[in-house]
């Protein structure tokens, strides 16, 4: 869920696939302001694209599904994807647009629940403030939701300026934790001037990073 993220449509100058939009449009009837970035999507669908026939997706915070619809309409046609929602009003709404296809599920429900149907082959951690992102205690642990050689994205940073990275007046604890752990290929991909990524891939048991 990006902050202003629903409104960023109608100054979107590129093409929105069919449902896209109409995820889009079903936020705007529920005054849901929280749709994923476009700029966000596309790397969604990038990285949804490359998934291998039978992959296994796991989003938190569906909202009305407008993440969801991005990957879905990238995706092979077997993927299967999990979503957790925890507003009623959100998860039906994104259940009527999405789940026509018995490889979509779309649960009201906590978002911790997710984590248990694991592992994943691309886990699309909301990381919106409040969800424990800027916390490296309430963090997921990639190498118990993700597949060896599996992807998670963290999204809705700040750019990253400085090294350490800050929250408010404190070190993104949470953040840092990410990129510092010794089991994932860590980039933040810059994908707005204000907005950026974090795109996390579990190694592969027998990987070793290069100091």
């Amino acid at each position: 869920m990006s902050r202003n993220g629903t409104v960023s449509y109608e100054r979107w100058q590129h093409p929105i696939p069919p449902l896209v939009a109409a995820t889009v449009e079903a936020a705007r009837a529920l005054n849901f302001e929280l749709c994923v970035r476009p700029e966000i999507g596309r790397l969604l669908s990038v990285l949804a694209g490359g998934l291998p026939a039978g992959a296994i997706v796991g989003e938190t915070g569906t909202g009305t599904g407008t993440g969801l619809a991005w990957m879905i309409s990238a995706a092979p046609p077997d993927t299967q994807f999990i979503s957790y929602e925890i507003d009623n009003d959100r998860a039906h709404a994104a259940q009527r647009l999405l789940v026509g296809n018995p490889n979509i599920e779309i649960v009201h429900a906590d978002a911790s629940e997710l984590f248990d149907r694991g592992p994943f082959d691309l886990l699309v951690h909301d990381g919106h403030p409040g969800s424990g992102k800027h916390s490296p205690n309430d963090r997921v642990d990639p190498q118990r939701v993700l597949k060896a050689g599996g992807t998670m994205t963290v999204d809705d940073y700040t750019p990253i300026t400085h090294w350490p990275p800050t929250f408010g007046d404190q070190i993104d604890a949470g953040r840092v934790a990410i990129v510092n752990d010794a089991g994932l290929y860590v980039s933040e991909i810059n994908v707005a001037s204000d907005l950026s990524v974090l795109v996390a891939r579990r190694l592969p048991p027998d990987a070793r990073l290069v100091s």
